[in-house]
């Protein structure tokens, strides 16, 4: 009985993610914005003035596939470069034989590109000789030489949706089906290995052939659960830690604890703590967090962050996710205040742009003896006096509320106490943000 290791020679040995490769970009899912009747690159195909065009996204979302069906609607032979593997020599033959047949360069990776391969590659396209598509999954405007980005227009493919992706499984269903590979999937099933796949294409793909190898030919193959869990058992996690993911994941970490939007803070630690982020490195940001954006709203912030960075320095995963969660979640939850963090912004800018002010004589140190004669005295300390204040300038010429103003609301902050503190002791107003 034959099964479907048979698979692979059916198809001519071509993965079933090759075999469903877009020939033109009418049949390209999920990136309608790049692709759509209009858009910059159909504009230039149309024209026949491709240029050099970049192509930036995470894995698995269809650059290449987009690369060849613009080499097939323009009718140019599809030359690939890997930027790790093509040195000078290769990319001048190519320049050589674009001169005798109309040729389109694509180059994967092209992040990986030196300075020296990017000038050589700018050369031929600027003569017109070929187009270029690069390929990246880093951020091209500070992952790129600066000559190919000024040069090249770019364009963001985003990670495909749940629907899409479900189209993308119904394609492959129906590519097999047309190899004499019945596969029973359900709508369900279908949306689990959409979601599992984290926008990439060809992992829900390889995944989908994945679940039909050594089946019996003659069988239909029934995917159930327990399949689809065994095949992303060992599957890769879609997080690159020195890439934009783990600058973008961060980012929304961050803001969501800004914002004081729990449920997302708790879903991007997920995706952290499942990326296999270092947990010392989370536990930093959240204490950094506790001051930036809470800070004097409410001291306790920092002192939970601190002592979730210190435990998990002695738990480590997987229970250090508890300790990550109950510090993310007291900063998110907690009332905010930026005022230490603006405060010391403004009270840098003015040291580092402005003169510095001389101390006054009052505060300057008078521990040892002859500093009266230099004229250190008239000090005055406030526990001397019955309200613990003693009317006196410290940094004359810096007016109240130049550096420090408070961001408390009407809320029993620490920082409303402090304001209100304040203004019986001194009979003052203090400098507030929000009147």
């Amino acid at each position: 009985m034959s099964d479907l290791f048979d698979l692979g020679k059916q198809q001519g040995n071509r993965p079933l993610a090759a075999a469903l490769r877009p020939e033109s970009l009418d049949d390209v899912i999920g990136q309608d914005a790049i692709t759509a009747e209009g858009s910059t690159l159909r504009r230039r195909i149309a024209a026949d003035q491709l240029g050099s065009i970049v192509l930036y996204g995470p894995p698995g979302i269809g650059k290449t596939s987009i690369a060849r069906a613009v080499g097939n609607m323009l009718s140019k032979d599809f030359r690939p470069l890997h930027a790790t593997r093509a040195g000078v020599k290769e990319i001048r033959q190519l320049a050589d034989e674009a001169r005798i047949r109309p040729l389109l360069i694509f180059v994967d990776e092209v992040h990986r590109f030196s300075a020296t391969q990017a000038d050589d590659l700018l050369a031929i396209c600027e003569e017109g000789t070929a187009d270029f598509i690069g390929a990246t999954t880093q951020n091209p405007y500070t992952a790129l030489p600066k000559a190919l980005v000024s040069r090249s227009t770019i364009l963001k493919l985003e990670p495909i949706s749940i629907n899409d992706m479900v189209t993308v499984v119904d394609r492959g269903l129906a590519h097999l089906a047309s190899t004499g590979i019945q596969v029973t999937l359900s709508s369900d099933h279908k949306h689990l290995i959409a979601g599992r796949s984290g926008g990439d294409a060809r992992r829900a793909l390889t995944t989908l052939e994945g679940l039909c190898v050594g089946h019996a030919l003659d069988e239909p193959v029934v995917v159930t659960e327990d399949m689809i869990e065994d095949a992303y058992m060992a599957a890769p996690v879609n997080h690159d830690r020195s890439g934009d993911q783990h600058y973008d994941v961060i980012s929304a970490f961050i803001k969501s604890m800004r914002g004081g939007a729990a449920d997302a803070v708790l879903y991007w630690l997920a995706r952290l703590i499942h990326g296999g982020e270092d947990p010392r490195f989370i536990a930093r940001r959240i204490m950094i967090q506790a001051s930036e954006d809470v800070g004097l709203a409410d001291n306790t912030a920092l002192q939970t962050a601190v002592a979730a960075a210190q435990a998990v320095e002695m738990i480590g995963y997987p229970e250090a996710r508890i300790i990550l969660a109950h510090a993310a979640l007291h900063v998110a939850r907690a009332p905010k205040s930026g005022s230490a963090n603006h405060g010391i912004s403004a009270a840098l800018s003015a040291v580092t742009q402005e003169a510095p002010l001389p101390v006054p004589l009052h505060l300057r140190d008078a521990h040892y003896q002859g500093a009266e004669a230099l004229g250190h005295v008239g000090y005055r300390s406030p526990h001397k006096d019955p309200k613990g204040w003693i009317d006196q300038d410290y940094a004359p010429g810096v007016p109240k509320g130049r550096f420090y103003v408070s961001e408390a609301r009407d809320a029993a902050t620490f920082e409303k106490r402090a304001d209100d503190y304040w203004e019986r002791v001194t009979g003052r107003p203090s400098p507030k943000l929000f009147d």
